[in-house]
């Protein structure tokens, strides 16, 4: 009764040095094969950073031949401090404030005293106002602003000075778009009434003076 199990131990004794080969070669292979995909790491790391380096390369080319080709910004003229004001044969002022061209157009020559319709002489006036806008200003920004004195209004459609300066300067802006080819787009309006004077007096040619739509001229339109 007692061989089969001498018999059993005996076999396990012989298989016993089968599983411990085996386990020996497994371990082996397991570690060639973490060894063969840390050395794959590697090597994908490194060919990352190959990539990455020329990729920065071709940036740095990129942007020198975009830089090259580039047209070179013609150089801005400054503007003097106290740039002059000259006054055309129509009395509109060609000036600069804070360093923008500012033109100047008293209502004496556009408007009849509480009235927004350009006049003969006025529309006259903004013709060649046009003309310099056209050929000095090609492509800028145009900032159309109506201006009043401090009267208030007494024999006029309009409610309020702020309403008077609104229309007028709506009203150099049609002609300038629909009789002078200025594109609606490059313009703005502005209906300051009272609030922005040039001569703070309360005199009858200060009153004049303050009496005016300006058109401001800025940048480049977008």
């Amino acid at each position: 009764m007692k061989r089969p199990k001498i018999q059993k131990l005996a076999l396990s004794l012989v298989a016993l040095p089968l599983v411990l080969s085996t386990g020996c070669a497994t371990s082996d292979a397991f570690r060639d094969a973490i060894a063969e995909r840390d050395e794959r790491i590697a090597q994908l790391e490194a060919e990352k950073a190959e990539l990455q380096r020329e990729r920065m390369d071709l940036m740095a080319e990129l942007d020198r031949s975009l830089q090259a080709r580039a047209p070179r910004p013609e150089p801005v003229q400054p503007v003097p401090a106290a740039a002059p004001t000259t006054t055309d044969r129509n009395g509109i002022q060609y000036g600069y404030r804070n360093g923008m061209p500012v033109i100047t157009i008293p209502s004496s020559v556009t408007f009849a005293s509480g009235k927004a319709e350009l006049s003969k002489e006025g529309k006259q006036a903004m013709r060649e106002v046009a003309q310099v806008l056209r050929t000095e200003y090609k492509g800028r920004v145009f900032s159309i602003e109506g201006h009043t004195d401090t009267d208030p209004i007494k024999k006029s459609k309009f409610a309020t000075n702020r309403d008077l300066s609104l229309a007028r300067a709506m009203a150099v802006l049609t002609f300038l778009v629909e009789e002078c080819r200025i594109t609606d787009d490059q313009c703005v309006i502005v209906g300051h009434g009272q609030y922005d004077p040039i001569d703070p007096g309360k005199s009858a040619d200060a009153k004049k003076n303050n009496r005016r739509v300006e058109i401001v001229v800025h940048g480049m339109k977008r």
